[in-house]
């Protein structure tokens, strides 16, 4: 896939000279400010820039409150031209005491929204904001939410109407002011440049249309994107192939359309690999790949099916994830599993009340074709669990009971080991994707008994708990290995541009996994 124009982020520690280093003049110059109790006030560090520079550290009283600007994170307030030319633009970063790396993500993402269109921006990073929001990690921060801004999905807009909207800012210029070490936040830059290009290829994945992105179109990509990948290499089945490894849920599913199914496996090596306890820890991830879901024969509404090419967002995430980990130096083993597919409601399609013989052998009786994700993870989970990985983590647009429970932003979180789910929380507090950790209580665990087969793959009627007895459906695939389950139904989309996110699909989890994984390897 042709990548699409992204800004350049650079790094300097000095406070002058802009404009040689960016290489043109500067249009526009980002300061943060914090929020008090009585407005905005100077972020950490700003002031003794602010008086050498002749910019004022925090905006004017008056124009702050008619533009109820009060310095919470995400918010922007533009004023006239400083000495030097360029335009100011005040960042809220958060409360006063509690900066964290989404304060300035928020702030960077602003900046970015201000200078679309080609213009060369500046962001003053005083060395002592910084150290509140992680230190020279901050600079991954900001630059991970320059480029995620920036994203735009053109592909299939003719030039005069893709040309009506601003383009992403050419230049951004992240300023270290006070004392600060260059090449950290340069690499740090980098690391977060490389990570965002990963969440846009994604994003990319999931935002092309349905009759083009088919399972065999998005192998292709694959082979092209992630196969190439410095130290991946990757591996497709075929539907022969998916027979003669007895994927009954994968298959079961791709029945009712005339798109044949295909099962991804990329695996990463390290170059530089980490020891634990005598061996290199091994993660494995698994994504749901559903490329277009009409809900089968339990088809859905015609608005339901509007978004239903998201579906196969968790396979966008972990292939995504992969084809980063050699340029981000990730130090463990990581295999990612996409089982890919169609769910339609063709002649052959697989009728409630049948049941499916997964690849180990257990039985699913489906009494809603609908729910046909957790048909083709449990395949993928057994592959998983056959690698004898230290954990697995899956990720999949499953339930739309867990968007009800969380909202649009937030991800369920579901495991069988306490230990996993708090380093995958760590990871995503650490990466900005909300999670939020739910139940897999003992006393539901008859809600998926089935009365012919091993399980069902619904729950009780009325639908509650339908999170959790999906997720219970998962957890019979991954007894004995670690196992940590991402219902991402809500996040995987975004009906707005907002913060770092564009209107469509968002990458939910790529972030995430690399975060989880460079944990893992540090």
């Amino acid at each position: 896939m042709e990548p699409a124009q992204r800004p350049e982020v650079l790094v300097t520690t000095a406070s002058d000279g802009w404009e040689q280093v960016l290489g043109t003049s500067v249009d526009l110059v980002g300061v943060p400010v914090l929020a008090g109790a009585e407005g905005p006030v100077a972020a950490p560090g700003v002031e003794q820039w602010a008086a050498q520079a002749g910019v004022a550290a925090v905006p004017d009283e008056r124009r702050a409150a008619r533009q109820r600007f009060r310095g919470k994170a995400g918010e922007s307030l533009l004023v006239g031209a400083a000495p030097g030319g360029a335009d100011v633009v005040y960042l809220g970063c958060g409360r006063v005491g509690s900066v964290a790396g989404n304060g300035l993500r928020s702030a960077a993402a602003a900046l970015s929204r201000a200078a679309a269109g080609g213009s060369n921006a500046v962001l003053v990073l005083p060395a002592a904001l910084a150290a509140e929001a992680g230190g020279a990690a901050a600079a991954t921060v900001v630059a991970e939410a320059v480029v995620l801004s920036s994203y735009r999905f053109d592909t299939h807009r003719s030039p005069d109407v893709a040309g009506r909207r601003p383009g992403p800012a050419a230049r951004v210029l992240v300023a270290a002011v006070g004392e600060a070490d260059a090449q950290p936040l340069r690499q740090a830059a980098d690391r977060g440049v490389r990570t965002a290009a990963a969440v846009w290829l994604a994003r990319d994945l999931v935002n092309e249309p349905p009759s083009s992105l088919t399972p065999r179109r998005l192998a292709e990509i694959a082979e092209a994107e992630v196969g190439a990948a410095p130290g991946v290499t990757l591996e497709v089945w075929d539907e022969q192939r998916a027979r003669d490894e007895r994927l009954g849920g994968l298959l079961g599913v791709a029945r009712g359309s005339a798109e044949p199914p295909r099962l991804l496996r990329a695996r990463y090596e390290p170059a530089d690999p980490v020891t634990v306890d005598g061996h290199v820890p091994h993660v494995v991830l698994v994504g749901k790949g559903i490329t277009f879901d009409s809900g089968g024969l339990s088809i859905k509404t015609a608005a339901g099916m509007t978004t239903m090419k998201t579906d196969m967002s968790g396979a966008a995430a972990v292939l995504a994830a992969v084809s980063a980990c050699g340029d981000l130096g990730v130090r463990v083993r990581v295999t990612a599993i996409a089982p890919v597919t169609e769910n339609m409601p063709g002649g052959r399609a697989q009728k409630p009340g049948d049941v499916l013989i997964v690849r180990d052998g257990q039985t699913i009786e489906v009494l809603n074709t609908d729910a046909e994700g957790r048909l083709v993870l449990a395949d993928g989970l057994v592959l998983a669990k056959e690698e004898q990985p230290d954990a697995v983590v899956d990720l999949a647009t499953l339930t739309g009971a867990c968007v009800v429970a969380l909202g649009p932003s937030i991800a369920g979180l579901f495991g069988n080991d306490d230990a996993l789910v708090a380093r995958v929380r760590q990871a995503a507090e650490a990466s900005g994707e909300a999670v939020w950790p739910l139940p897999l209580p003992e006393e539901y665990r008859g809600h998926i008994d089935s009365e012919v087969a091993d399980m069902k793959n619904m729950g009780r009627e009325g639908g509650a708990g339908g999170a959790i007895a999906a997720a219970m459906l998962l957890s019979r695939f991954t007894e004995g290995v670690s196992w940590a389950h991402l219902d991402i139904a809500g996040p995987a989309r975004s009906d707005e541009d907002r913060g770092v996110l564009a209107k469509g699909g968002t990458g939910f989890g790529v972030r995430l996994l690399l975060q989880l994984l460079a944990d893992w390897g540090s």
